[in-house]
């Protein structure tokens, strides 16, 4: 199934976290079907990002801002007067939650419940999609593939203040937000051209094997449901489509939801990390011999059977193709392709097969 182009086209959307990775995928993706996009979000955090080179600015109203910051948030909420809200701003790395546990959850938690409490006021909202993550779960590491009805935990800062905002969001839908149908998506790690945070896979690799650097790798053998950017997102955007479409049942469809690969797509990052080597065609990398670092875990599968039944989401990218395409747009971008043009092929061949 595919997001419907007459479904968004001129349909009013509001995006938090606008400027990041995913979010400048989002907006891109939003506005290339038709969508009117208001974007909120802190400035971009990396140098280069893909909110710049891709100029994502130039196709939606942005307001640079602070989910931590109430006020400003709700002004801009009724200002942009949506139907639909995105939430993605977040800190989202793992390794930053330890360093700075506060600023994370501050970000996450209470951001999210600015963002909840401008929503009870704001009339013209239909549905809300709050993005959360995989890391949700409280993770045992059996192997077993988690639901969304399994038990919710979080051993590091980031994963803790995410499982946090799970509750904070049934609260609200059962308490305050009942004229508005709302869902969280749960999604395995992401890969995808334009990204450049620090301590992520493939951005780490692009970096050190574009300028002839070894690539280390501290825990080769931690299992990941990898899937590319396109994959969750499109997701989003059908979920929210359903929502507002079947807004007389959309209670059944105001759940939690997870969006990952099939359990074959669940591998190491050992095996990611050879396969992203194949397709650049140069650079050396150095497994770690013994775990270094923090605790982050080990195995993490999640079961997206809920998002097929009831969405009718299923994987399309595997990950050889994700990976693939992946690096195809790091070395056109590196070799001087537009940034623009290389997201508009890839959302092109995922929304309509288009080579």
């Amino acid at each position: 199934m595919n997001p419907d182009p007459d479904f968004w086209r001129g349909r009013r959307v509001a995006l938090t976290g606008h400027t990041g990775f995913k979010g400048s995928w989002m907006a891109l993706l939003l506005t290339r079907l038709g969508a009117q996009v208001y974007g909120y979000a802190l400035a971009p955090s990396t140098q280069p990002n893909l909110y710049t080179t891709a100029q994502v600015e130039t196709h939606i109203d942005s307001q640079i801002g602070d989910i931590r910051d109430a006020h400003t948030l709700s002004a801009w909420l009724a200002r942009a007067n949506p139907e639909i809200v995105f939430h993605f701003a977040a800190q989202a790395l793992v390794k930053q939650s330890y360093l700075d546990p506060v600023a994370t959850t501050t970000s996450n938690f209470v951001g999210t419940l600015n963002l909840l409490e401008a929503a009870r006021t704001q009339a013209s909202i239909r549905a809300m999609v709050i993005v959360t993550t995989d890391k949700v779960y409280k993770n045992n590491e059996s192997g077993q593939a988690y639901q969304e009805h399994d038990a919710l935990g979080g051993h590091d800062p980031y994963s803790a203040s995410k499982a946090a905002c799970e509750i904070l969001v049934s609260s609200y839908k059962q308490c305050f937000l009942q004229h508005i149908d709302v869902a969280t998506a749960r999604a395995g790690n992401v890969i995808g051209g334009g990204d450049w945070a620090a301590d992520r896979l493939i951005p780490d690799a692009v970096r050190a094997w574009s300028q002839h650097q070894e690539l280390d790798i501290r825990r080769p053998d931690a299992i990941r449901p990898w899937q590319h950017v396109l994959e969750p997102l499109g997701a989003y955007l059908i979920l929210a489509q359903k929502l507002v479409q079947n807004c007389n049942a959309g209670t059944e469809l105001s759940n939690a939801y997870n969006f990952g690969p099939d359990i074959i797509d669940a591998v190491t990052v050992r095996e990611v990390i050879e396969q992203a080597q194949r397709s650049f065609g140069s650079g050396t990398v150095k497994f770690a011999e013994h775990i270094a670092g923090p605790h982050e875990a080990g195995l993490l599968h999640l079961d997206n059977g809920l998002a097929k039944k009831q969405l009718g989401v299923y994987p399309r990218w595997h990950l050889k193709e994700a990976v693939q395409r992946s690096m195809d747009w790091y070395k056109s971008y590196l070799h001087g392709a537009s940034a623009a043009t290389l997201c508009a092929a890839d959302m092109d061949a995922y929304l309509f097969g288009e080579s």
